[in-house]
């Protein structure tokens, strides 16, 4: 049977983030489904840190196509979801059909993996109070205020069911936890 990972973006979303994640899902044999307000050809952005900028800057990133919308959405059909960072957190954490997705997520005991700014979806859903949380650093003190604990020097970290990285440079860090707890799903089937 298919693995699927549920991706949740929009325009806007961290371009590396989101290519990063599908390849590396696909390379390990999981189908990675991105799910955004609607089916279509999403803008994504690139993030990075300029010399004598005090913030990153934000530069057109590449085109990626959702493969459905928030309403087709059925949690049960899928082993985790992954929630990338970019400037797409900001607004789709106003969409509540995202929280309630992400909540369904987390009332089903499923993973929940956010990385950078998709940390900001969780904090909306009510998902930090009480839990360890990695990342963008602008990110913190929404984390903070929600009585989540923001992590530092650590580039992931896990709590629970809960997985946070800080930017696309934790990475590494990030999807090692990340397959860890995939492969925890697998024994357990």
């Amino acid at each position: 049977m298919a693995r699927k990972i549920l991706i949740i973006t929009g325009d806007a979303g961290e371009s590396f983030e989101i290519l990063y994640a599908t390849q590396r899902l696909k390379e390990a044999g999981f189908i990675p489904v991105i799910a955004a307000p609607t089916v279509k050809a999403m803008n994504l952005v690139m993030h990075d840190f300029e010399p004598g900028w005090d913030t990153y800057v934000e530069r057109k990133g590449y085109m990626v196509e959702s493969d459905i919308a928030f309403d087709e959405v059925t949690v049960s059909d899928y082993e985790a979801v992954l929630i990338p960072g970019g400037r797409a957190p900001e607004y789709l954490r106003n969409d509540t059909r995202v929280i309630q997705i992400v909540k369904e997520f987390g009332n089903n005991d499923k993973y929940i993996f956010a990385i950078c700014h998709g940390v900001q979806i969780l904090v909306t859903a009510g998902l930090v109070d009480q839990k360890k949380i990695a990342c963008y650093e602008h990110v913190k003190f929404e984390v903070e205020s929600c009585g989540g604990e923001y992590i530092t020097p650590d580039q992931a970290v896990r709590d629970g069911r809960i997985v946070t990285g800080k930017t696309w440079q934790s990475h590494p860090e990030f999807y090692k936890i990340v397959f860890s707890c995939l492969e925890e799903i697998a024994v357990l089937q």
